[in-house]
């Protein structure tokens, strides 16, 4: 999935009985660097990606860890590359979710 400047990225994320939007967008790309804010569950972030360093993907923990505290679904965020031409940065989306408890719902493709 490819982002423009500011442009938001919307997922809805669905469990048990609740629904959560996770949100993101970058703002800036500048020496290489990625800056990513994000927002889910009223926690709001910012983050650095380097597609060249350790540093190319952000975690966001999709429930509280209560019994599952040790298999807590997650999404990873990982920066793939960035078009200069476009430019447009290239993102792909990964969900860990053990016992499949988790929908994800793209909201910006409708």
């Amino acid at each position: 999935m490819s982002l423009k400047k500011d442009e938001q990225k919307k997922i809805l994320v669905k469990y048990d009985n609740k629904e959560k939007i996770f949100k993101f967008r970058w703002t800036l790309y500048k020496n290489g660097g990625l800056v990513v804010f994000r927002e889910y569950d009223r926690i709001v972030a910012q983050n650095v990606l380097y597609l060249r360093h350790k540093n190319r993907s952000f975690r966001v923990e999709l429930k509280t860890r209560g019994a599952d505290f040790y298999n807590t679904p997650y999404m990873l965020v990982k920066f793939k590359e960035f078009d200069q031409k476009s430019n447009k940065a290239l993102f792909e989306i990964f969900l860990s979710d053990d016992k499949g408890q988790i929908v994800l719902e793209d909201l910006n493709n409708g």
